[in-house]
């Protein structure tokens, strides 16, 4: 990982704020290895909360705050890095997600990510994988969740294929079961939506074919539970059992009446989306049976920040996929690499930059260059739309929205338009982008050549850059680069100095 020694930290915890529920796991990492201390879950039914502009209500904000103040209680003195939060569908949807953002941070301490579908999914197989047994042959997780449902085929612990619909059981609720009653023609709307859904990534799963098929999600677990209650199976769900079922709750017709065992109380309300939902999957993959994994997205983000501080973190691979893509010069990024740490080390301190901003500006200056592959012409941008929106393991959307502006702001105007979305990183974000475009001028002249030690000074609003005597006067090209840069950075109200 970019850091220059590996943390390690004897308690770590996940928080997943899904769309239906908030989860939370405590655990004691010791080499290599994660034991589970707490586990706490709640309904939350955040997705519900979200009106037709994508808003989230007042009320459904409170559900979850209230829940994350319990939470907060496992989590107090656990350290910056120790505690990953994760958001998926319902904050990847609600437009006002910022404000909910900003007051679960202040009630748990720790930043909340919003991550996307993919790496949703991504996170999910790794939680299976870890609490499954390590099968030879291939996979098919299936995590049904509020909003969404995620679909991976993968292999040991590499997913091979990572899947997100917009399906979940509490956004089917809304639409097709929102006053209570089960008809059979409701129930019929809710399958075919799923279907229809399913339609763009069966062939794709179907090709890579599987030889288990693993179930994450509350909805999954709940379905096989009736089942197994009802004698109709061990707890696993197969064809037969969904069609005995189906049946079932639809004879029921109101959800206030699926009293059955296995159903929790706070589950009867959603449980014929999900099942509707489960049954389009089954049908469209020929599932034969389909087992339940307790691992799922917590302890797949519980063991991809084991895997950040300890031994493997899975976004220096995603950067070097980048690299090797985008037919990235490696000894020119490794050079701006090297000059932009060398120069983070000096301002550090004034400008308040922690391990977190290195880390971006090392990611920054590995890739800034990857929309070259595209056009020479204004290929800053190109590359940061590639960086924002691409799949990137390993990375939320919040880091990605960074990452791809200091790609776009790597030359000529640093966009201000778009540092005003980031509110509180914004004044940072220019600091390194300062760093990072110093970096690139300083080996402009591409090479091994010998470049000269300089001393950098901070400001608030300015950097002071020290060259050896006369050093200027005999590289012109650089002495004009650098005043050509002042004037650029004069623009955002940032002051250059050179001498």
């Amino acid at each position: 990982m970019p850091q220059a020694a590996a943390k390690h930290f004897s308690m770590i915890a996940a928080i997943d704020l899904g769309s239906n529920s908030f989860h939370m796991v405590l655990a004691k990492a010791d080499h290599g290895e994660i034991r589970i201390l707490e586990r706490l879950g709640e309904k939350v039914q955040l997705a519900a909360g979200i009106d037709e502009q994508r808003l989230l209500s007042e009320e459904a904000m409170q559900r979850g705050l209230d829940c994350l103040r319990r939470f907060a209680q496992l989590i107090i003195g656990l350290p910056e890095g120790a505690v990953r939060i994760v958001g998926t569908n319902a904050l990847r949807e609600a437009r006002n997600r910022g404000e909910f953002i900003r007051r679960a941070e202040a009630i748990l301490g720790h930043p909340v990510e919003v991550i996307s579908g993919r790496e949703e999914a991504r996170l999910i197989y790794l939680g299976v994988s870890h609490s499954s047994a390590d099968t030879p042959g291939k996979r098919l997780v299936v995590d049904i969740g509020g909003g969404s449902t995620e679909f991976i085929v993968g292999q040991r612990f590499e997913p091979l294929l990572r899947e997100s619909l917009q399906m979940g059981c509490v956004s089917f609720t809304q639409r097709y079961f929102r006053d209570g009653k089960i008809t059979p023609a409701r129930y019929a709307q809710a399958y075919t939506a799923a279907r229809l859904e399913l339609m763009g990534i069966e062939h794709a799963l179907r090709r890579l074919g599987w030889q288990e098929a693993l179930g994450a999600s509350g909805t999954i677990r709940a379905i096989g539970l009736v089942l197994k209650e009802a004698g109709q199976g061990n707890g696993g769900i197969n064809p037969a059992g969904l069609t005995w079922l189906k049946r079932k709750v639809l004879k029921l017709g109101e959800v206030d009446k699926l009293d059955l065992p296995g159903i929790k109380p706070d589950r009867r309300s959603i449980f014929p989306a999900g099942l509707a939902i489960m049954e389009a999957i089954s049908d469209a993959l020929s599932l034969e049976g389909m087992s339940h994994s307790e691992g799922a997205l917590r302890e797949g983000v519980l063991y991809d920040l084991l895997g950040r501080h300890q031994h493997e973190d899975v976004r220096e691979r995603t950067l070097s996929a980048l690299q090797e893509r985008y037919h990235v010069d490696l000894e020119q990024a490794a050079r701006v690499e090297e000059k932009a740490l060398s120069a983070f080390d000096q301002v550090a301190a004034d400008w308040g930059l922690d391990d977190e901003w290195r880390d971006l500006l090392i990611w920054a200056a590995r890739v800034h260059e990857i929309g070259l592959d595209i056009a020479h012409y204004h290929y800053h941008k190109h590359g940061a739309y590639l960086i924002e929106h691409s799949d990137l393991a390993g990375f939320s959307r919040l880091d990605q929205q960074m990452l791809a502006l200091l790609v776009r702001g790597h030359r000529r105007n640093i966009p201000k338009d778009k540092l005003s979305d980031f509110a509180d990183q914004g004044q940072s974000l220019v600091r390194l982008c300062v760093l990072l475009r110093f970096a690139i001028l300083f080996h402009h002249i591409r090479g091994s050549q010998e470049m000269p030690k300089v001393a950098l000074q901070a400001g608030p609003q300015s950097l002071d850059i020290h060259f050896p005597a006369d050093w200027l006067e005999a590289n012109p090209l650089t002495q004009a680069d650098f005043a050509q840069e002042a004037d650029w950075l004069k623009r955002i109200g940032f002051t250059l100095r050179i001498s």
